[in-house]
């Protein structure tokens, strides 16, 4: 895999297509022709997950690799899983240390008002920036082929556990992390409102859910956070925030992985409840990633409220025993409130992809889906 310190491409605005396998779904055989992506590289971008900055002097975004901080993670000992040990347990050991942690679940928290997506149904959602193809499927195929793909992943969750009805989701970074400092130093990129609400016309032929994710840079949540209320006031979206790019302890993102405290975690919650409360809304769920131990400090401090519901998603990437380990490590292991799962679509992400049927095995079962 290639290492990038400072890459920035320029990438046109187009729906893209590869051919990818879907757990569960198998995309359409001969996808939609579409215009190629033009890029001009600065550096290779081979194995490059993509950032995208709204605009440049020539109208196109320009994107910030973000794999350099990632490769040396997994130098200090988490190779090939986002936090996972490169050596997994024997069994027998992962069987006993399992045994210890179930008996912190279920958490004990706020009953679930009416109108509660979470624990009635399992939300199964879409990732990405429709800027770019490298980000996640949102913005890797054609629109109507990757509602197709959703609905067919929707069907094969329904299917295995048919007793949790699946509600599907579109997660949008609407806020994204540079590799360049930008015009005020923030170090990240706010989508403009024309991509969010082109994001909410795909949803709403699916009834689907809108998250929006934020990716803050050297900015703040609450630098952030108020700018998108006039969406978050909507009942069909939600938050997602992103560690991994929180800067607050100095470094570039891409070169560093950031974090948040649940002091952050804190806020981007009573934002939300403020937001139930005064527009009379439905709770609202609050995403937050997560795939080492720094990625959220003082996790038993986050305060849990009814009208907002917290998903602490497994972000990992690896074969099932490292993603099993992460998950174990920093999800299980330090409980809040519900929990979620990463999928990676390529397999130099997940390879073999963990089985629909693997992750039902888990406890706690996860109950937010994210396909990436």
């Amino acid at each position: 895999m290639t290492s990038h310190r400072s890459l920035l491409l320029a990438v046109a605005v187009v729906g893209v297509v590869s051919s990818v396998g879907a757990q569960g779904a198998t995309p359409p055989a001969a996808p939609p022709t579409v215009a190629p992506v033009t890029v001009a590289p600065v550096a290779a971008v081979a194995d490059t997950q993509l950032s995208v900055k709204a605009t440049t002097k020539d109208g196109k975004p320009v994107s910030a690799g973000k794999r350099a901080a990632r490769k040396r993670h997994e130098a200090k000992g988490a190779k090939g899983a986002k936090g996972a040990k490169a050596t997994a347990a024997p069994a027998d050991s992962e069987a006993r240390l399992d045994s210890l942690l179930d008996l912190r679940w279920p958490v004990k928290g706020p009953e679930p008002l009416p109108g509660s997506i979470l624990p009635g149904k399992r939300i199964v959602a879409y990732y990405g920036n429709p800027l770019s193809k490298r980000m996640g499927v949102l913005g890797e195929y054609a629109p109507d082929q990757m509602l197709a793909m959703l609905d067919a992943e929707v069907k094969a969750w329904t299917l295995a556990d048919p007793l949790t009805p699946v509600q599907p989701a579109l997660h949008l970074i609407a806020v994204v992390a540079q590799g360049g400092p930008g015009t005020d130093g923030k170090y990240r990129a706010r989508m403009p409102d024309t991509l969010v609400e082109r994001v909410a016309s795909w949803a709403a032929k699916r009834n689907a859910l809108v998250f929006l994710d934020i990716q803050v840079g050297k900015s703040t949540l609450q630098d952030e956070l108020p700018r998108l209320e006039k969406f978050l006031s909507r009942p069909n979206f939600h938050l997602g925030i992103d560690p991994e790019f929180s800067m607050k302890d100095g470094g570039l993102p891409g070169k560093k992985i950031g974090t948040y405290d649940a002091s952050d975690v804190n806020y981007a919650s009573r934002f939300l409840q403020d937001i139930v409360t005064r527009y009379k809304l439905t709770p609202k769920v609050l995403v937050v990633h997560r795939f080492t131990r720094k990625g959220v400090t003082n996790s038993k401090d986050i305060t849990l409220d009814p009208r907002v519901q917290v998903v602490m998603d497994m972000d990992g990437f690896g074969a099932p025993h490292l993603k099993r380990s992460t998950f174990r490590s920093w999800i299980k292991a330090e409980p809040v409130q519900f929990v979620g799962w990463k999928q990676f679509y390529k397999p130099r992400n997940d390879n073999p992809r963990t089985t629909i049927a693997e992750i039902l095995r888990l406890n706690p079962k996860p109950i937010y889906i994210q396909y990436q």
